[in-house]
């Protein structure tokens, strides 16, 4: 798969640039949200720009991703705390992370990953004779 995975990143304190280092190091497209409170702007950052995912880090890891959610329907979780509480919510269906202040290269790099295997996945699904109804 070479499609670009584009990721909206606000931090509610203008950070997060080791978890952009890290979703470029995966091959993603980092879009950094400048300047504080950017948390509550990564739904419309994510709308303006067709991205994929956003993740949003504040000190309770909830404000932004629930704005994007509410305002936008993204699917949200919120509160995460480590790496793999985020890979399960993207596993399940979200595409919205808000994280406790988690300024990680690993997190960006294993998000990225993460949700190109669920991308290639679905793709495989889609194929005719891949299903279990061929």
């Amino acid at each position: 798969m070479d499609r670009k995975i584009k990721v909206v990143i606000g931090d509610r304190l203008g950070r997060a640039r080791k978890v952009v280092k890290g979703v470029e190091e995966a091959g993603g497209i980092a879009i950094h949200i400048p300047g504080m409170a950017a948390d509550m702007k990564v739904g419309d950052y994510m709308k303006e720009n067709d991205a994929d995912l956003g993740l949003s880090f504040c000190g309770s890891g909830g404000a932004g991703a629930i704005v994007a959610q509410t305002k936008y329907g993204y699917k949200a979780e919120h509160h995460l705390r480590s790496i793999e509480s985020g890979i399960t919510a993207l596993r399940n269906g979200a595409r919205v992370l808000g994280f406790g202040f988690l300024d990680s290269e690993e997190l960006g790099r294993r998000v990225v990953e993460e949700y190109r295997k669920i991308l290639e996945e679905q793709e495989a699904a889609e194929k005719p004779g891949s299903g279990s109804n061929s």
